[in-house]
């Protein structure tokens, strides 16, 4: 079994910034993609961004110069540090992993965390 712990939600006004953390733990051999999505009130899940084992990374358009995803494989987390945040990013922001197990490939969510962004 795989789990992703994330962390570092929370309020923030808007042009404020916030970093969320990833942390997979248990049992796989390696973690192909590791990514962040968001879904707010009323809207569909969307990917923020996403980053490969070797650095590769892949942003949304709406975060794009904003956000920067990283990735610390030895800790087997993944970072997002968001930065002038607006009302738009208000969301649910979870944790994904596309890795190998013995089970094969999968794909583990973690359990979201909220971020809102107000005045």
């Amino acid at each position: 079994q795989v789990q992703l712990v994330e962390s570092g939600g929370g309020l923030v006004q808007p042009g404020g910034s916030l970093r969320l953390s990833c942390a997979a733990s248990g049992s796989y051999f390696s973690i192909r993609i590791m990514g962040w999505y968001r879904q707010a009130p009323g809207k569909q899940r969307e990917l923020v961004a996403d980053i490969t084992s070797s650095g590769s990374t892949n942003y949304a358009d709406s975060v794009k110069g904003r956000f920067t995803i990283s990735r610390d494989n030895a800790k087997n987390t993944v970072y997002l540090q968001m930065n002038s945040l607006k009302p738009d990013d208000t969301a649910v922001y979870s944790c994904n992993a596309d890795l190998w197990s013995l089970s094969g490939r999968r794909v583990y969510w973690g359990q979201g965390t909220q971020v809102t962004v107000s005045s």
